[in-house]
């Protein structure tokens, strides 16, 4: 891969990775999807980075238990869901074309199918717990 193209892959995900440590601190941004994009783009541009992102406390406070279990707590299902459904009901609103809020319709269907049925919901602090068990 060219240099230039990994270049920009770091800087990408860099840049989504700040954001989503922004999303800590901002309740109306969600942290997940930015991290995940943050990761994509580590993962595409530099085992380097990739292995330092991983390392990082934003990492494994907030992103590890998706990657290694696909779960989610609650809160962050419904952060999620409710910043998603914003963007795509006010794309809706804006554009005056009835195949693409069709289409927003079935995408909204979709992803409340995938955030109910295929990603599992855990309670806050389950991981301690079940570390704690399996260390016993």
């Amino acid at each position: 891969m060219k240099k230039s193209v990994r270049m920009l892959y770091i800087v990408l995900g860099l840049l989504f990775m700040a954001i989503g440590a922004v999303g800590v601190v901002l309740p109306v941004l969600p942290t997940t999807p930015f991290l995940l994009l943050a990761s994509f783009f580590f993962s595409k541009g530099s085992e380097r980075f990739n292995r330092w992102f991983m390392g990082t406390k934003l990492y494994k406070n907030h992103l590890a238990e998706f990657v290694q279990n696909r779960a989610m707590t609650l809160k962050t299902k419904l952060g999620l869901v409710a910043t998603a459904s914003s963007a795509l009901l006010l794309s809706a609103l804006l554009v005056d074309i009835i195949y693409f809020r069709i289409f927003v319709v079935l995408a909204m269907m979709f992803l409340y199918y995938y955030f109910a049925f295929r990603i599992k919901t855990v309670k806050p602090g389950a991981r301690e717990v079940q570390l704690a068990n399996d260390s016993v």
